[in-house]
Order: C-alpha cells, then sequence, then structure tokens
C-alpha cells in the first residue's frame, strides 16, 4: 500500500509526494521530469539553457509522457521572461519556480492565471519579501546544496524562515533520502527538494559516465572561479586549475564561453548584453562578475550533455558522498517516502511509551 505524506506542499500543487526535483540546467528535461511527476513527485524543468521555442517543445513533450502536475523553472532577469511566463499560462503549467524573486507584478500575473509560484531563496529576508509579495510557497536552500549557495546551513535556515513567513516552506540542501524529509517535516517544511539525487538516477539523461564520475568522488568545493559567484561543485583537476588560474585568463575563457552561449542559445549579442545589465542589477555583481557568469552553461554543458567531465564543471550537493546507486526516480520516491513514514510513526511510538 502507498504510502501518502499529505502536507501544504502536495495540496497547493496536486502532487501525491512532498518531494520536489529541482530545475538544474542540462539536466532537468522532460525525461528526468515526466519520471518524477509519474513517480509523484514535483519535477521542474529547467528553462535557463533552453531557447523560448525549445522551451514549449520541452513542455509539450513533458506533456506527452505524463497528466501529474509539473513545474518550469525561469530566469526572472531574462529579457524574454514575460514571453516566457506566457507560454507557461498559454500551456497551464502548474508551477512557475524562480532561481530570483520575480518582481510583484510577475507574481500577480501567474497567479491570476492560476500557476503556483514558488521563488527560491537562501535568506530569510529574501522569503520575506517574495512572501509580502504573493508568492505561494518558498523553497530554501542552504549552504549544503549543490550549485550557486550561501554559506547558512540547512538546519540553521530552514528554521528561520518557517518561522518567519506563513506560506510553505520547501527545504534544500542536504536531503537525500527519508529520514532527511522526516527531519525537514519537523521543523516545519512542507516538503524537500533534491538536486545531486535525482541527478543520479536511472531516468536521468546525464551521461553514464558522468555519473560515475559523480559516484567516485565524496569532495565538493566552494568556488567562485566558475563565474564570480560561490559555487559548489565536485572537486575535479579542471575546478584545481580554475581555482588556480588568474582572473585575466578567466574573462578570457568567459568571453569564448559567452560567443559559444550566444550560438547556442540563439541569443543576440543585444539580448545578452540586456541580461547582464539585468543580472548585474538584481544580483549586485561588478562587470568581471557579469562577463564571467558566460562560463557557467558552456562549463556545465560539457560534463552533462557531452560527457566531458574532464572539461566541464559538475555541480554537486555534499549529499554526493552518501550516494552509491542509481534507481528510478519511482524507487527513489517511494523509498523516501516510505522511509520517512516509518520514522515519523517511530517517533510517535516512542513519545506514547
Amino acid at each position: 500500500m502507498e504510502q501518502v505524506l499529505d502536507t501544504p506542499l502536495t495540496r497547493l500543487t496536486g502532487v501525491r509526494h512532498p518531494v520536489v526535483q529541482t530545475g538544474m540546467g542540462w539536466v532537468a528535461g522532460p525525461r528526468l521530469v515526466s519520471a518524477v511527476a509519474n513517480a509523484g513527485g514535483l519535477g521542474i524543468l529547467a528553462s535557463a539553457t533552453m531557447t523560448l521555442d525549445q522551451l514549449a517543445t520541452a513542455i509539450e513533450e513533458v506533456r506527452s509522457r505524463t497528466d501529474a502536475p509539473f513545474g518550469v523553472n525561469l530566469r526572472a532577469d531574462a529579457s524574454d521572461a514575460g514571453d516566457r511566463i506566457d507560454l507557461l499560462i498559454r500551456n497551464r503549467v502548474k508551477v512557475a519556480s524562480f532561481a530570483l524573486a520575480p518582481r510583484q507584478e510577475l507574481i500577480a500575473k501567474l497567479k491570476d492565471a492560476g500557476v503556483v509560484v514558488i521563488p527560491s531563496v537562501g535568506a530569510r529576508r529574501h522569503a520575506e519579501k517574495v512572501a509580502a509579495w504573493g508568492a505561494d510557497a518558498v523553497l530554501v536552500q542552504g549552504g549544503e546544496g549543490g550549485g550557486h549557495t550561501g554559506a547558512v546551513a540547512t538546519t540553521l535556515l530552514l528554521p528561520q524562515v518557517v518561522d518567519a513567513v506563513d506560506i510553505p516552506v520547501i527545504a534544500a540542501g542536504g536531503f537525500f533520502d527519508g529520514r532527511g524529509l522526516a527531519a525537514a517535516l519537523a521543523y516545519g517544511a512542507a516538503g524537500v527538494a533534491m538536486g545531486t539525487r535525482f541527478l543520479l538516477t536511472k531516468d536521468s539523461s546525464v551521461p553514464d559516465a558522468v555519473k560515475q564520475t559523480y559516484l567516485g568522488t565524496s569532495e565538493t568545493v566552494v568556488t567562485r572561479q566558475v563565474d564570480g559567484m560561490p559555487h559548489r561543485v565536485l572537486r575535479t583537476p579542471l575546478v584545481n586549475g580554475l581555482e588556480q588560474s588568474g582572473r585575466v585568463s578567466g574573462l578570457i575563457r568567459a568571453v569564448r564561453n559567452a560567443a559559444k552561449f550566444r550560438r547556442i542559445s540563439g541569443m543576440s549579442w543585444p539580448g545578452m548584453i540586456r541580461d547582464g545589465l539585468a543580472m548585474k542589477h538584481g544580483k549586485e555583481l561588478t562587470w568581471s562578475q557579469v562577463l564571467m557568469a558566460a562560463n557557467t552553461p558552456m562549463l556545465l554543458k560539457a560534463a552533462m550533455v557531452d560527457g566531458r567531465p574532464d572539461l566541464g564543471v559538475m555541480a554537486s550537493g555534499q549529499v554526493v558522498a552518501l550516494i552509491d546507486d542509481l534507481p528510478s526516480c519511482e524507487e527513489l520516491i517511494d523509498g523516501i517516502v516510505t522511509q520517512a513514514a516509518g520514522v515519523l510513526r517511530g517517533l510517535g511510538a516512542n513519545l506514547a511509551g
């Protein structure tokens, strides 16, 4: 008999289980998202590395694979953010998630159309801001998480946010099993979100050689040499080389990668400059950091799409050291929910005793 954990997250989004797969660039495509959705979790399609037309095709493919609710992750500072939001509304996508806080008017537009809005934050004040603007829920990532990350651990950040807002809170950073889900629920969260754990499944389209690199590597490092911002990745010889490189060589590499990304994304130079201006303002970055940000999509693509871990970087949470298998999404989610339910029942028994 399937275990069911009814939480504000499951009621808000219509999914069976309070487990979210994060919108990882080059990783969270239709195959993974639909597998998560069919397993009862909330799959989030990553759109930052897609053109508008590619996103439309990806949404259509997910729809062809599942009838379950799913979401799309958007860049709030993208020059075509408005067009992407219109696309989600037309296609009746259930959830819009954001790595940066969307403008208040964008939140209102999505909510008016029945789309659930879930921004990701790394600080209590950011959660308070988006909650005041009308966000339906908030995803809170602690420093253990992969990719762009902060310095505050999930166990410290999560209770701060739960106490500060009256909307559902999704916990991210350091989760991989049912014990973590039970712990998050005990803190007052409505569910958990995972990236690295879903990357390392049979349903992930990441090349097998790259998955084996993850399984064979236990050390991560937070570096600014990828794109100028704190970025948690696997420690590899390439990353060690980036750490030792100078700023001039880093900027030269960024210019080359910006040109490559422009060709892949179909963006014009004026469009990339507009996005850079928006990023500079939204994150209060220097122009050097904005330029270095062009490294991220191309270095991730080299590993996640091209299968060359020797030429790319691999975003990873610290939980990679605890993962040693490649289950299907169904096996993973069922196992997490069953274990969490068992932990919660056990705690109840101990209290009664």
